[in-house]
């Protein structure tokens, strides 16, 4: 319905209802030009989408998903990300590992086998920790890990960590992160109440993408994550995400709106794709379509 007003409607219908949670609707951060031309040209597989897309079809080899199930929408794709001071001091480094990982069958089944053993996500982030067979966490400054309550049954997953991620160690950091608490609130859930997670859990280099070896490493302490904690419904955020889930080349605005189905370990969940917070502070105007999106994920299983 929102989708349908006009703002001055929707201002009207919001000032109602100042405690809704759903003010961030109105909310339009200043558009970065650069960033809204990036996105433009991922859109129309311009230039840089080229390594995204190849990577992803590499690593998608030995994990499919089923197709669109359900009635779906279109969206916006992950603009290039924009680093924000904090306004205090930065942690130390992390120390860089003196051990250069090859990435290679052996690492692959490294993580396989570290990935594994762990029986809880604390076991996990430990193994992690500990990894040295991803080059990604040569250069990182922190292991940014999962976050929030494995046992809610809700998941999100975004593409890796930023900027900010990075320096504080948690995912969705930032003004990122504060513009995805108040998407949770307007469907009356928090942080804390949802596990919050990545696709990688190290920040590559210079923003670069990861290559296809690099998140086939990854991936199976991914694959974990989603064995303990069992979710009952993921929310999959901004077009390198849910390309990785579901593959092909169709970019978020073909792949939101739609429940389809995430299958590893032998085991389906369901997944609904939507934009990313940073879609959504480069075209606010797509803040709507998040809106239609975050109602669904919000539904009840049996609705």
């Amino acid at each position: 319905m929102l989708d349908a007003m006009s703002p001055h409607e929707l201002a009207v219908l919001l000032a109602f209802h100042a405690d809704s949670g759903v003010d961030w609707l109105l909310e339009d951060d200043p558009i970065d030009r650069i960033a809204a031309f990036a996105a433009s040209q991922a859109t129309r597989g311009g230039a840089g989408s080229g390594v995204r897309d190849e990577a992803l079809r590499e690593s998608q080899g030995s994990s499919r998903t089923t197709p669109k199930n359900e009635a779906g929408g279109r969206a916006h794709p992950p603009a290039v990300e924009k680093q924000q001071g904090r306004g205090k001091s930065d942690p130390a480094p992390r120390p860089v590992s003196t051990r250069v990982a090859i990435p290679d069958e052996q690492a692959v089944a490294e993580a396989r086998i570290a990935a594994g053993s762990a029986q809880t996500l604390a076991d996990l982030k430990l193994a992690l920790d500990g990894f040295t067979g991803c080059n990604l966490r040569n250069s990182a400054r922190n292991l940014v890990f999962a976050e929030g309550d494995p046992a809610a049954g809700l998941m999100i997953v975004g593409p890796g960590p930023n900027g900010d991620d990075d320096r504080d160690g948690r995912p969705f950091a930032g003004r990122q992160g504060d513009l995805l608490d108040k998407m949770l609130a307007a469907i009356g859930l928090e942080r804390a109440g949802v596990l919050v997670t990545n696709v990688i859990p190290w920040r590559p280099p210079g923003n670069r993408m990861p290559s296809a070896r690099e998140l086939e490493i990854c991936r199976p302490f991914l694959d974990r994550q989603f064995a303990l904690a069992r979710p009952r419904r993921v929310l999959v955020l901004g077009n390198f995400a849910a390309r990785f889930f579901f593959g092909g080349s169709d970019t978020i605005h073909e792949m939101r709106g739609d429940w389809r189905t995430i299958t590893t370990g032998g085991e389906t969940f369901r997944a609904l794709a939507t934009l990313h917070p940073q879609d959504l502070m480069s075209a606010p105007i797509c803040k709507r379509l998040a809106w239609q999106d975050l109602q669904m994920f919000a539904a009840p299983d049996d609705a």
